[in-house]
């Protein structure tokens, strides 16, 4: 099984504790985040990992080296920003047909893999995604779901609680060139909410342990959370 991770991010706001690292690499508990969120995908059966870097990308690259726990590691270096999708399409040339999983390198959230690639090969689609229910979702907007498939999505802004975008996919990497995306353009913004009626994305409901270490509050919890679901 095969996993594209997203690793290149600035970190603008956590900046200020982490100001020489991209954010995946931001330490929790003496240990770069971006190893927790590897070693949930080699759990759950991934063997070749493909690390989509940008800022920074040496110290990504230096770190993990070709291998990590026995699977197969390898870099999409970005020469200039690409966005999310840009991102996810430049790591995925030359990958073949076969569907993807892709994910955001500074989220975790807790699920086996190996069962949402079960749960996907039952009934296939060019973009699937894991939600996750919180009881707010302000800071992330909501996904709108009909039976297994995203039906829209809302703004952020909204108060209350909902499903979000836990960050984690599985991708046909023939998907961009359908709706003519290339270049620099956003996974979220410019396939998913663009094109969500053509699409109808597969649906993965879990309500797994999830983290954004995005903003200092959420990476001070990683600290004392993570070990502990982990140990």
């Amino acid at each position: 099984m095969k996993a594209v991770v997203l690793a290149g991010g600035f970190g603008t706001r956590l900046r200020e504790r982490v100001p020489n690292l991209p954010k995946p690499m931001a330490l929790v508990a003496g240990r770069p985040f971006l190893e927790y969120v590897l070693d949930r995908l080699i759990a759950g059966g991934v063997s070749e990992i493909i690390l989509s870097v940008g800022y920074l990308a040496d110290v990504v690259i230096e770190h993990f080296g070709s291998a990590y726990c026995g699977a197969a590691v390898s870099y999409a270096v970005e020469s200039e920003p690409l966005g999310t999708g840009g991102a996810i399409a430049h790591a995925l040339k030359g990958q073949g047909d076969a569907p993807v999983l892709v994910l955001n390198g500074d989220t975790f959230i807790n699920i086996d893999y190996a069962e949402f690639m079960r749960w996907y090969a039952q009934s296939p689609t060019q973009v699937a995604m894991v939600l996750r229910e919180v009881p707010d979702v302000t800071r992330y907007g909501s996904v709108l779901v009909s039976g297994n498939r995203v039906a829209g999505f809302a703004e952020k802004g909204k108060v209350g609680g909902g499903l979000i975008n836990a960050g984690v996919y599985v991708v046909d990497p023939g998907v961009f060139e359908s709706f003519g995306l290339s270049g620099a353009f956003g996974f979220e913004g410019d396939l998913l909410q663009d094109h969500c009626d053509e699409l109808t994305p597969g649906a993965f409901i879990t309500d797994a342990y999830f983290i954004d270490i995005g903003i200092p509050k959420d990476y001070d919890r990683a600290q004392l959370e993570l070990p502990e679901i982990l140990q």
